[in-house]
């Protein structure tokens, strides 16, 4: 069959019109390359150290991790009651493919201006202080950046580098930049806040210790000794970290939504302190 001029046209023009309709794929060379994997960081913003009790050590989330699928993980709004809830807040929010690609983009730019040997930014005469730990992997970048004491600099110490302060100042510059994300990404590519649901968390059991808010206990709600959970995870043993998935985590779960930070957790007749830090989708273990 012979296909007229005219009806040629139009079967170009729709072919072409349905590329231009089609969602961008991020490994087929338009935009910023990057992987698509629910469980792969594009970018991930924590803070470590500081003079901090080893329980926030343990308990410690990042401040903002992005996956390849578009999952943005940060954490949630805290309920100002003591004690706090056993289980920490964490909110979760999906980002459409426009908006990584703004997304990446100025995570890029802001790394572009950083000397590639400028991966730990620690000249700092503050003491005590947690370190900014910056993780890009997109666009053929892979780098990880830590800055000692980044919120604290308002102006050059002497003998600190031009260049380090430069770096510093656009670091600090990024990371607030990137708490308004609904003020600069793309309409309508910033999905809703809901609650992070993990599959798994790592618990830190340690002794009881004593305080002057008595709190009602509660059982340890699965088989096995709370007193060999895990492995010891520190010097002093104070705590044992295990991993609980699955259908064992919905039991914990369900028992710790109930429970706060003070709450003794009996087995065996001995009482136990336990901490919670759920996993995130690129995190397994202790």
């Amino acid at each position: 069959m012979k296909v007229r001029p005219a009806a040629a046209s139009l079967v170009l023009f729709l072919a072409l019109s349905a590329c231009a309709d089609a969602p961008v794929d991020p490994g087929a060379g338009d935009g910023i390359d990057h992987s698509t994997a629910p469980d792969d960081v594009l970018v991930r913003i924590e803070f470590e150290g500081g003079f901090t009790p080893i329980e926030w050590t343990y308990t410690n989330m990042p401040s903002f991790a992005l996956y390849g699928d578009g999952t943005l993980v940060l954490p949630g709004a805290q309920i100002e009651i003591y004690p706090a809830p056993a289980l920490p807040a964490i909110s979760a929010r999906r980002i459409g493919e426009p908006g990584i690609q703004a997304f990446l983009e100025e995570i890029l730019d802001a790394l572009a201006t950083i000397p590639a040997d400028l991966n730990d930014l620690g000249f700092m005469y503050a003491t005590d202080v947690p370190t900014t730990v910056i993780t890009v992997s997109a666009g053929g970048v892979d780098r990880t950046i830590r800055a000692y004491g980044l919120a604290e600099l308002t102006e050059r110490p002497e003998g600190m580098p031009e260049e380090e302060y430069r770096a510093r100042v656009r670091l600090q510059e990024l990371v607030t930049k990137l708490g308004t994300l609904e003020t600069w990404l793309p309409e309508g590519s910033l999905g809703p806040e809901s609650a992070y649901e993990a599959s798994g968390a790592r618990l830190f059991a340690g002794k009881y210790r004593k305080v002057d808010l008595p709190q009602d206990p509660s059982p340890w709600p699965l088989e096995g000794a709370l007193a060999t959970f895990g492995e010891t995870t520190d010097d002093l043993g104070l705590y044992r970290c295990g991993v609980v998935e699955g259908s064992d985590w919905t039991t914990v779960r369900e028992a710790a939504s109930r429970a706060n930070q003070l709450t003794p957790w009996t087995d065996a007749e001995k009482t136990f302190s336990i901490l919670f830090r759920p996993l995130l989708p690129d995190e397994n273990g202790c």
